[in-house]
């Protein structure tokens, strides 16, 4: 590429800087390599070259030169550096949005080498599809393998070489092991250095956080993938009206209500009008100051930003303005300027419809602290066919509690609330109407944690069901073993099969017709009273009804009687829940029934 191809930010036209997003499972790295790439910025370029914007980090290209070595000259790129998005996670991730897709353009999956894909890089897998980001794999913590020899900041194909054999054999196995994990989920990948279309096949490159090895690598193919495929993406009409998206709301001292947002395309100005999502009606405000953290070198005050007249794309910026109490965070963010304000709102009203989440008639209530995050919380629900009936941004308040309350099992009067916080006049209320309130701040725990409390509640109904529903059971009364011939009858039984209870009534088969001879009212082992008996027990049980010698005699087979309700029930809905015998014993009740009526118990 020829020197005059280049061109700088602040022409209209200009190319803005990449947006980079790092997700992972928690442990796996990505606070280090962020850090890493940060400090390695801070070391090799000069006070001032790495700029600190709200939640993010631009790192210039020279630096990025300065670190990678000889692997990226400055020359061949047109494209001013990386913006790094602070806040590692998919919170961050799913937080920033722009035009319906994911704000970053391109993102790191990092993945731990010796750990593989975990739950939350599964997830992060599923947000990178959902939003069609184009990524790479961050192969993290290579300097763990056993026996690896680090020397910091080298790139990790001169350092996996000059390992020895053993260690460079066992490397490539957890990394061919990430691979295989890749291609399970039908995505084609490999090491970087082998591949040679990046738009059909993903690059693994193996890094160290602690040593920055690999570092430098990971920043080329950054640079390389955003300058080959993404330049026309990147041009910005810089002096054009801004379009952005909140990171958060918060209050900072001496602004009142702020919010840090990104700006991905065109300029924001002190005074713009801006339009900003929220519900129920977006807001329409006069920017009052833009603010930036101080330089390092400068912060030595007590006030930790400074004023500036403008932001440009792509950057990170406070903006303080009156009016933003309601503003949601994942909302657009839109200046202006000498469009009619009208259309600006509906511009904005359009982009925030486009994110909204579908709910049921009935379900649980959701919460979530963006927009983004609210989105990937009910897909994931959905995917595991839980319903939601209500999904809003912002923390729980009682109208929450109210609307729980509205559904109509008990397992689905709940809140999931992700990265948000209870109100305590809700908590008070949950407490009061028994909703139950589950709170995290990673979403498969959150979806984790009401699954386990459904299983309980299920297996508790289940027990109460069983508690309640007549068991199968068959009996033999022994010989010799008449202790009492009638009012009641007093016998010594042997029980065959299944789970012989108290207060059950006893039939005595001849054939396949039933014959009922009474009920069984106690059961006595060695003289004790018991409530239950299993196959292979001797007991002594009174029955009330027959005469010994009459309607029963020693040597008889009894069987518990089981209602054609109860049988249907057990052979339909609670065979997992009987133990082997049982089931046995109601499958010979069930034939002995169905050879005299085929549709007995079904």
């Amino acid at each position: 590429m020829s020197d005059n191809d280049h061109t700088t930010e602040g022409e209209p036209g200009a190319l803005r800087t990449p947006i980079v997003a790092v997700l992972g499972h928690v442990d796996h790295g990505k606070t280090s390599l962020l850090d890493k790439i940060r400090g390695s910025a801070v070391h090799e370029g000069e006070a001032g070259a790495i700029t600190q914007h709200i939640g993010s980090t631009a790192v210039p290209l020279d630096t990025i030169s300065d670190i990678a070595g000889e692997l990226v000259d400055p020359d061949d790129f047109d494209l001013p550096g990386l913006l790094y998005i602070d806040t590692p996670g998919h919170h961050s991730f799913s937080t920033l949005r722009s035009r319906g897709g994911a704000l970053a353009d391109i993102a790191i999956l990092v993945v731990d080498v010796n750990d593989g894909f975990q739950p939350q890089t599964h997830e992060a897998m599923d947000i990178l599809a959902r939003t069609g980001t184009p990524f790479i794999v961050a192969a993290n913590k290579i300097d763990t393998v056993p026996g690896w020899n680090p020397e910091p900041n080298r790139p990790s194909k001169v350092a996996i070489e000059s390992q020895s054999d053993r260690v460079e054999s066992d490397l490539n196995e957890r990394l061919y092991e990430i691979i295989g994990q890749l291609s399970s989920k039908d995505i084609s990948a490999d090491m970087y250095w082998r591949v040679q279309d990046f738009q059909s096949n993903v690059g693994v490159v193996p890094v160290s956080a602690e040593t920055g090895e690999g570092v430098p690598d990971l920043l080329t193919v950054l640079m390389g993938l955003s300058q080959r495929y993404m330049k026309d993406e990147m041009a910005i009409d810089v002096g054009g009206p801004a379009a952005g998206t909140v990171l958060e709301v918060k209050d900072t001292q001496g602004f009142g209500t702020t919010i840090d947002g990104v700006i991905y395309d065109g300029t924001i100005q002190a005074n713009d009008t801006i339009v900003v999502g929220a519900k129920p009606n977006s807001i329409v405000t006069e920017v009052r100051a833009l603010l930036q953290p101080k330089p390092l070198a400068e912060i030595r005050s007590d006030e930790e930003f400074e004023q500036v007249s403008e932001v440009a794309a792509a950057e990170g910026v406070k903006i303080a303005a009156p009016d933003l109490d309601d503003a949601m965070a994942g909302a657009p963010i839109r200046v202006v300027r000498d469009r009619d304000t009208s259309d600006v709102v509906d511009l904005v009203q359009q982009e925030l419809a486009d994110i909204e989440v579908s709910t049921d008639d009935d379900g649980l209530t959701v919460k979530a602290d963006t927009l983004g995050s609210l989105e990937a919380l009910v897909s994931t629900l959905e995917e595991s066919e839980i319903p939601v009936m209500d999904a809003s941004v912002g923390d729980v308040a009682p109208r929450d509690v109210r609307m729980a309350e509205t559904a109509s099992s008990s397992q689905e009067q709940s809140i999931l609330a992700f990265n948000v916080d209870v109100l305590d006049d809700a908590q008070q209320l949950a407490d009061q109407e028994d909703v139950r309130l589950f709170g995290h701040d990673v979403i498969y725990r959150l979806i984790e944690e009401y699954e386990e409390y459904v299983e309980e509640i299920e297996e508790a109904q289940q027990e109460q069901i069983l508690e309640n529903i007549t068991r199968p059971a068959r009996f033999k009364i022994l010989p010799d073993h008449t202790f009492r011939q009638s009012d009641p009858a007093v016998v010594g039984v042997e029980v065959r099969g299944g789970l012989l209870r108290r207060n059950s009534n006893v039939v005595l088969f001849d054939g396949s017709t039933p014959d009922r001879v009474g009920s069984l009212k106690t059961i006595q082992d060695e003289g004790e009273d018991v409530d239950e008996a299993r196959t292979g027990e001797r007991v002594a049980v009174s029955i009330d009804g027959p005469t010994v010698g009459r309607q029963i005699k020693e040597g008889d087979e009894l069987w518990v009687e089981i209602p054609e309700k109860h049988a249907k029930i057990l052979e339909q809905e609670l065979t997992e829940d009987i133990s082997a015998d049982e089931r046995e014993v109601l499958s010979m009740y069930l034939d002995k029934h169905r050879n005299r009526d085929p549709f007995w118990g079904k």
